[in-house]
């Protein structure tokens, strides 16, 4: 049920994937704007805590009615296509 080494992987992934993220930059924002980090922290914590338990929920619920092979297709598929969209549209 709990496995120190996917808690350990599970937290160093993300936290480098929202360094510089729009979510870091918008706490940031409310930060310099505000009279009180603590409440800021708060809620940017709270907000971070239920998107991770809503991925949680959908890639277990995605887990039991998808194939692997599928979603690493249909993940594989879906960043091709926005590596494609960004070279194209980046520009404009």
């Amino acid at each position: 049920m709990f496995d120190i080494k996917i808690l350990f992987s599970t937290f160093i992934m993300v936290f480098l994937a929202e360094l510089g993220d729009k979510t870091q930059l918008a706490t940031m924002g409310f930060a310099a704007e505000s009279k009180s980090m603590v409440s800021v922290f708060i809620g940017s914590a709270l907000a971070l805590c239920l998107s991770s338990a809503l991925a949680v929920l959908v890639g277990a619920w995605i887990a039991k009615h998808v194939s692997p092979n599928t979603v690493r297709m249909a993940a594989g598929g879906l960043f091709v296509f926005l590596g494609l969209w960004m070279l194209v549209f980046s520009g404009k």
